[in-house]
This record gives C-alpha cells, structure tokens and sequence, in this order.
C-alpha cells in the first residue's frame, strides 16, 4: 500500500532532478527503502492506464506485486512500486 500523501511526496521529490535517471532512482529508493522504482518512457505505458499523478514532464504510475509476475495498477492499496514515466517533448 502507498498512501496517497507519500505518493505526493514521491512525486514532489522526484520533480526536484533536472532528469529523470539512475540518480533518482538511487535518492528515491534511498527515501523510501521499502518501495519499488524504475523508469519509462510515458509512451511504454498501455493508454487505457491513467496516472496515479501527473506532474511537469512525467507520470507517476503504481505497480502491483500481489500476483505473480508485476503488474501496473490504479489501486494504491496493493501498490508495491511506483513507475516515474517521462513525457517527450513534442
């Protein structure tokens, strides 16, 4: 489960990074230790998924790992990671 506020806070704190890269990734997972990151493009995501949040120039998406293999999912109660998917520029 990933509460909505620490949700917030993730997505606050990533916003901070001029890029979305390893370093992230490493601060985030340092803050949260309990959570999963990785990054995608927003174009990798399936379009029938919304974001959990949008911020400038990303989305902010929730992984499921209640079932066997990973899964996206809007659901925060059976949120184990957060997916941080950059938008291109157009």
């Amino acid at each position: 489960m990933i509460p909505r506020d620490t949700l917030s806070h993730i997505a606050d704190a990533a916003s901070e990074f001029q890029f979305l890269d390893d370093t992230t990734l490493d601060f985030l997972r340092g803050r949260w230790p309990g959570l999963h990151f990785t990054l995608c493009g927003d174009d990798d995501i399936p379009a029938r998924l919304s974001p959990a949040l949008e911020r400038p120039g990303f989305n902010v998406y929730l992984v499921n790992g209640s079932e066997h293999c990973l899964t996206l999912t809007n659901d925060p109660d059976v949120a184990i990671g957060v997916v941080l998917a950059w938008m291109d520029e157009e």
